[in-house]
């Protein structure tokens, strides 16, 4: 099974790092916090990336 991003909305900052990093998979919601639309959008390593540099490291990975 492969491995799934998640935002842990209570962590979020709402700083937009990670929509700016990998669009394809990050969004706001209506409360300006992130949250996966597409978990399929882009690969590992760049969900990886966007992970890496949120500031308020709340991207974490269900496996």
């Amino acid at each position: 099974m492969a491995k799934v991003p998640y935002v842990d909305k209570e962590e979020c900052t709402c700083c937009n790092v990670c929509v700016d990093t990998v669009p394809t998979v990050f969004q706001m919601d209506d409360d300006n916090k992130a949250e996966v639309f597409d978990a399929n959008g882009a690969s590992e390593s760049e969900i990886q990336e966007a992970i890496d540099v949120c500031p308020a490291a709340c991207i974490h990975w269900k496996e």
